[in-house]
């Protein structure tokens, strides 16, 4: 019997069936994974496993046992540990507190400050960070740190069974190896271990087995050595992608966005850069680097203490306000905290930028809203849904719908695609070649180095602030691009 089982798992939200009888099995030392496309039932199945919500029907085991969590709070004691995407730290709250919240070690009632600090300091070690100091506070780290402390808080405080839901979304390549390292100090430990991921490469490299779900149903359970990435992703989508990255032939045309000698109140450092109309220009680089920073000072988001911004024929330093006006809109790295109203409507999102001083009219919102809905093939049950009920990639395409809603020529687009599906990426490829072809001008972060490689005509990368020359993408490949990165 499977160390872990889940049998015949049914979950509905209303009308929607979001788990049809899904079935998964894991193994002592086995590292399964769950894939499949956004709004595929993935997260569901597994916050049911969580104890963050109850099946409708179905039964699991664990070890041997019946295991029927009331509580996320519940499937921690039983020893399962999720690792959620989203992350779920207290900001203000140190790493060590966040790393033993709810199992925090008191005494006579007074927290064993000491002794967390010690468990947390030991568990970062294992994840090659022992110089993290337990005492700073969460809100002062980068994305990418947060991730781990989410990632050291179930090791600090053991587990059975390790969730890892898109755990290398923010991390860069030095600590993905790191978490390959636990993982397989885990496997050897007898940890069953659920990997959730839409990086299919990650898959070959960690994985011994996978679970794919499509539309609450599982679809398949494949070796993960013995299956092909186009096989993978036939069975995601329930069909065959012609290709992952779509790029026309095209011409590109007169600069919409000029930037000159561009510096940052920390980063950029140094940036010169032209974007041109019917062209989609790449940024590599490292996190940290300076990636983001760029695009938030050209957006007028971060201050600009030196160089200039040049949007058609109007030069100089912006607000973001202004820069909607100019024809700019920008995509957010964080589209929960910064790209999108969760709790406001897929129509008001949409048109949330061009409302500004004018009178509503929610007729005229839902039928524009419902245009886009269609263009941009969002799924959803109407444009009155809540944008925090959709997912990751359906979240997605309304933040980019927005933007094209406003009518903007230039798109700052930072890691467009960051952690949505293998099809919804597909969808948004053909999405920015299409914008590229009318005429739009497109500049792309991202940490994927085949997807920059993919569905861009130029790529540059950034390097401690400063950014180099952007090239054809047809003179450089990611070895090329990685080297410029580290400056090897």
């Amino acid at each position: 019997m499977p160390f872990l089982q889940l049998n015949r798992i049914t979950k509905r939200f209303g009308a929607t069936l979001a788990l049809d009888g899904v079935d998964l099995a894991v193994e002592q030392g086995e590292v399964h994974a769950l894939v499949g496309e956004n709004g595929s039932g993935k997260s569901t199945l597994m916050r049911v496993l969580a104890g963050a919500i109850q099946a409708d029907s179905g039964s699991m085991s664990l070890d041997g046992a019946a295991y029927r969590p009331r509580s996320p709070m519940d499937a921690r004691r039983a020893g399962i540990a999720m690792i959620h995407q989203e992350l779920s730290l207290c900001p203000h709250l140190s790493v060590a507190e966040n790393v033993m919240l709810g199992v925090e070690e008191t005494s006579l009632g007074m927290l064993k400050r000491s002794e967390m600090r010690g468990r947390a300091t030991e568990a970062l070690a294992k994840l090659g960070h022992p110089d993290l100091n337990p005492e700073t506070e969460v809100r002062h780290l980068p994305i990418a740190l947060r991730q781990l402390v989410e990632i050291a808080r179930a090791v600090a405080v053991g587990s059975r069974v390790v969730i890892l839901d898109e755990p290398t979304s923010s991390l860069t390549e030095k600590d993905v190896e790191r978490l390959f390292g636990v993982i397989e100090t885990l496997r050897g430990e007898g940890q069953a271990i659920v990997y959730i991921s839409h990086f299919l490469d990650e898959l070959e490299r960690i994985a011994d087995r996978l679970t794919v779900l499509r539309d609450g149903r599982n679809v398949g359970v494949l070796p993960a050595a013995e299956t092909t990435a186009d096989e993978i992703v036939s069975r995601m989508v329930g069909r065959q992608i012609e290709s992952m990255y779509p790029r026309s032939p095209r011409t590109a045309g007169e600069p919409l966005l000029q930037i000159e000698g561009l510096q940052g109140v920390q980063k950029p450092v140094e940036a010169s850069l032209e974007v041109r109309r019917n062209e989609v220009v790449g940024i590599a680089g490292l996190n940290g680097s300076g990636r983001t920073e760029l695009l938030r000072t050209v957006f007028g988001l971060d201050r600009v203490r030196r160089g200039e911004v040049r949007v058609g024929a109007v030069s100089g330093p912006a607000s973001p306000s202004r820069r909607w006006s100019q024809g700019i809109g920008m995509l957010s790295e964080d589209r929960k905290l910064e790209g999108l109203a969760l709790n406001m409507s897929i129509a008001d999102n949409i048109t949330l930028a061009s409302l500004r001083g004018a009178i509503v009219r929610p007729q005229e919102q839902e039928r524009q809203a419902r245009e886009w809905i269609a263009k941009l093939a969002v799924r959803c049950q109407g444009p009155g849904q809540a944008v925090g009920e959709l997912s990751g990639g359906n979240q997605q395409k309304v933040a980019i719908a927005r933007l094209l809603h406003h009518g903007v020529d230039v798109l700052l687009l930072d890691e467009p695609t960051r952690g949505i599906d293998v099809g919804s990426k597909e969808q948004i490829y053909r999405l920015i070649d299409g914008l590229a072809n009318e005429g739009k001008a497109v500049l792309v972060v991202s940490s994927y180095l085949p997807e920059l490689l993919g569905v861009c005509d130029r790529v540059a990368v950034m390097r401690k602030g400063v950014l180099g020359e952007a090239k054809d993408v047809e003179t450089l490949d990611q070895e090329s691009l990685m080297h410029e990165a580290v400056g090897a």
